[in-house]
């Protein structure tokens, strides 16, 4: 007898683009440490991590929230779903903003969700998911004075090269990148998603920014 693997859909809503990410995921697919699921715009992804207990911690981008939310399931409630969908929602709004189960039925629990969330932004007046997320767009790696950039970069490299930077990685090495941008910078790991927001709009900020000996990513 032939054994079909386990395996189960998976979908999240990229927060920047608002398109639906789904992807297909085999119990396979997740016996190595890491596996990233990408939105075309690659502005987004969602990592899913499998743990020495067997367990898959998630690290989820959210619509409503400027950081990703953490979840953590056990094999059954990843991949034994016969009918019905697990949802995994925002914990501060309640809004679903990721879906596991059966194609057919995360299919129709996403495009549920899309009415609700058409309505949701039509009865605040927003006209998009920043909007909802409290910020604007912005481009990634852009300020009005390109010698910030060069301020941000250097420290980064000097703090990482220390190992300085402290993230949810713990004794791993995280991968750090950074979006300077209205009179702020913004350092997030790709790895385990941990990410610091700090002032940088001009001299003084700059001047405290190289000062820093140490920089932790929550």
């Amino acid at each position: 007898m032939k054994l079909s693997p386990q395996e189960t859909t998976f979908a999240y809503r990229c927060p920047h683009c608002g398109a639906v990410v789904f992807s297909l995921i085999g119990i396979f697919a997740l016996s190595g440490d890491m596996l990233k699921l990408r939105c075309s715009c690659g502005k987004s992804e969602t990592v899913m991590n499998y743990t020495q207990d067997k367990k898959i911690r998630l690290t989820v981008p959210c619509i409503a929230c400027p950081k990703p939310h953490y979840f953590t399931l056990g094999q059954n409630s990843f991949f034994t779903r016969e009918s019905g969908v697990f949802r995994l929602p925002c914990p501060y709004t309640g809004i679903d903003i990721a879906f596991i189960g059966k194609k057919e039925a995360v299919s129709e629990a996403v495009e549920k969700a899309n009415d609700e969330l058409l309505a949701l932004m039509k009865e605040s007046g927003m006209q998009d998911l920043s909007a909802m997320r409290g910020e604007e767009e912005e481009d990634d790696l852009l300020s009005e004075n390109p010698l910030l950039d060069d301020v941000v970069f250097f420290t980064l490299k000097d703090l990482e090269a220390d190992g300085a930077i402290h993230c949810n990685c713990h004794e791993e090495n995280g991968e750090y990148t950074y979006r300077l941008h209205h009179g702020r910078v913004t350092i997030e790991c790709e790895k385990c998603g941990a990410m610091a927001t700090l002032p940088m709009s001009g001299i003084n900020s700059a001047d405290s920014f190289l000062s820093l000996d140490s920089l932790t990513l929550e």
